[in-house]
């Protein structure tokens, strides 16, 4: 009893030239591949929508490549956003083509990219003036920030209109 070892390439062959050729992979293998790919993921990232805890009517994500597309019907322009930001955020998504329908019409909030050195303090100063309104930031970008310290260049975050 014991493991023994082999040279991987050495020895005879179990299948010839013209076998190996039958089984490699195919055009249509690799298009079924690249599908099943894609369903994963957008599982995936309608799992990641799911844990948002907004509530979204028929919610439909689709992806393809390196683009998300949703669908369904949000009760306002802040699920919408904390949905599209959710996706947009999740490595491999370049693009999300929003089709959500909102039901109640709201200011939009602005999309802004982390820089290196940003912190949620001084984003919060440029667009609010006030430093101490990170805040608001911090909330508007719940429960994809679990942190006001944990942000990172890149990430897209969402920037509210100021509450007075």
């Amino acid at each position: 009893m014991g493991l023994f070892s082999f040279l991987k390439k050495a020895g005879a062959s179990a299948l010839t030239k013209k076998e190996v050729a039958k089984v490699e992979k195919t055009d249509e293998i690799k298009k079924l591949e690249a599908k099943l790919l894609n369903k994963q993921k957008q599982m995936v990232l309608e799992g990641i929508v799911g844990s948002l805890g907004v509530k979204v009517k028929d919610l439909n994500v689709k992806f393809n490549v390196d683009k998300a597309t949703v669908t369904g019907s949000v009760g306002s322009n802040e699920e919408r956003e904390k949905i599209i930001l959710a996706l947009g955020n999740v490595s491999g998504v370049a693009k999300v083509d929003d089709k959500l329908t909102v039901k109640k019409k709201s200011p939009e909030a602005v999309f802004y990219t982390v820089k290196k050195g940003d912190t949620l303090g001084k984003i919060a100063k440029a667009h609010y003036g006030k430093a101490g309104m990170y805040k608001q930031i911090f909330a508007a970008n719940t429960p994809m920030l679990k942190s006001a310290d944990h942000i990172f260049p890149g990430q897209v975050l969402r920037i509210p209109p100021a509450k007075k």
